[in-house]
């Protein structure tokens, strides 16, 4: 039965408690986003504007190893910092490092670089994660699988996944700009590690659109395209335009969402004279077939948003796109408060152009522990934001639960807290589901991190970690 206990508070008060004056538990103050200083890194004092927002540099300047990140930081860092990242890299890392200049600056943005600062940087924490971040009792939850979502079990053709009756995710290509730590597709995207040797792509990519665009015309039932990876940002534009184009031509498709985290991590792209034109030219199309379409993008903290990423935003709103919207992921020690939650938010809606929409909870994958919280955590969260954003722009904190899909935190069937088992039903059979009699009967189970479980709860898991419990 579903058990109901206080939740811990996680909202931060802005200003000192006054039982006389006590205030709001959050304070807004309005800030203008800022660009820091990229030459306040010793290895980028050189580096000119017109470098900086060149695309071409960027990419060409991406931190792939600990090499090139000392190169950029200098002895900012200490050398015992830069040896706990190359133990990730070698032990426990399911992505490899990739972090464009873009995202890199925004890292301890407002200065001086130490070592203690760069160790608890919220952007840190996520795209280049130390070994001691990570849990040592239980570093990956025992129910944890590479393909949390069974996205590749439910290809219907190669990167075709087909999940929700009405909407399908096109995965194009395996590669993005930059590649997040706690990636919910490690099992495909990006280069092995040692730690996972990653699924490979094997249709030629005319091929593979061409398959897709066979299987959406040939299921009128599907209207809505998540046109993926990886990150479209890596698909050279022409082809890109003309997978779009090809779906404009489909009369039963009625919206197109492109994801792309380098709206944020890599804007400079969003904003080269190319791409600008070509959104320009599939956005009128769209409009004039009646289509809506819309970029998603993944911002997880403030502090990534910055005048290049608003105009990025700007520009795509400008040339017709109908909505620019953000999907982030709810991540311990790097977000998972209701203030650093708002902060971002009302940057995004009133800084940025860009619409807080959705919430992740931080999926099951192997050594992802530290990241995730529980969902009563991310219920309370939810109840916590609630009242300061308008309406429209009030993201929804969802749990994304396998075989089921996206549900909102409070949705949740049963709850066993003791155990950290989360019980959820769906309205839907899957494209693996078609003769399955007893799937929207069925109750899904979704685990809780074991280190945020009462003691009984720790020591149960303790005993039966490799049994099923559903």
């Amino acid at each position: 039965m579903t058990q109901v206990e206080p939740a811990t508070a996680v909202l931060a008060p802005r200003t000192p408690t006054d039982p006389a004056h006590p205030g709001q538990p959050y304070e807004y103050r309005r800030r203008a986003l800022v660009e820091p200083d990229w030459t306040r890194f010793p290895g980028w004092r050189q580096v000119t504007r017109e470098q900086w927002e060149s695309a071409q540099w960027q990419r060409a300047n991406c931190v792939k190893n600990v090499k090139q990140l000392r190169a950029v930081l200098g002895d900012t860092v200490d050398d015992d910092c830069y040896a706990d990242l190359s133990t990730d890299q070698a032990t426990q890392a399911t992505m490899s490092m990739l972090v464009p200049p873009q995202m890199l600056n925004t890292m301890v943005p407002d200065g001086p670089i130490s070592t203690d600062a760069f160790r608890a940087d919220p952007i840190r924490r996520y795209m280049l994660p130390l070994a001691t971040d990570r849990r040592t009792d239980w570093p990956s939850h025992p129910y944890a699988t590479r393909d949390s979502l069974h996205e590749h079990d439910m290809w219907v053709a190669e990167g075709l996944t087909h999940r929700y009756p009405t909407k399908v995710l096109a995965e194009l290509l395996s590669t993005c700009p930059q590649y997040c730590g706690h990636c919910t597709r490690m099992d495909l995207v990006g280069n092995s590690t040692p730690t996972v040797d990653k699924l490979r792509l094997s249709l030629k990519p005319v091929d593979r659109y061409d398959a897709h665009i066979g299987y959406l015309r040939a299921h009128p039932g599907v209207r809505d395209v998540v046109v993926s990876g990886g990150d479209v940002a890596n698909v050279p534009w022409r082809h890109l335009e003309s997978y779009l184009m090809r779906l404009l031509e489909i009369e039963t498709i009625r919206d197109i969402r492109l994801a792309t985290k380098a709206l944020a991590g890599l804007p400079q792209h969003w904003l080269q004279p190319e791409v600008v034109e070509g959104l320009e030219r599939v956005a009128r199309t769209a409009a004039r077939r009646g289509v809506n379409l819309a970029i998603h993008t993944h911002v997880n903290h403030v502090q990534s948003l910055t005048p290049l990423v608003a105009r990025a935003a700007q520009t795509a709103l400008e040339v017709g796109v109908r909505d620019v919207r953000n999907q982030g992921v709810l991540m311990r020690d790097v977000n998972a408060s209701t203030a650093d939650l708002l902060d971002l938010c009302f940057a995004l809606q009133g800084e940025a152009g860009i619409l807080p929409y959705y919430f992740y909870m931080c999926d099951m994958i192997p050594n992802a522990e530290h990241w995730r919280v529980p969902v009563w955590h991310a219920q309370r969260l939810q109840h916590d934001m609630m009242g300061y954003l308008p309406g429209y722009a009030t993201p929804r904190i969802v749990c994304d639960v396998p075989f089921v899909g996206k549900r909102w935190v409070h949705m949740v069937t049963d709850y066993d807290r003791e155990r950290g088992i989360s019980y959820w039903t769906k309205n839907y059979r899957t494209s693996i589901e078609s003769d399955d009699l007893t799937a929207l009967d069925r109750r899904y189970a979704y685990y809780d991190p074991i280190d945020t479980l009462p003691e009984a709860g720790r020591t149960w898991w303790a005993r039966h970690g490799t049994q099923t419990t559903h």
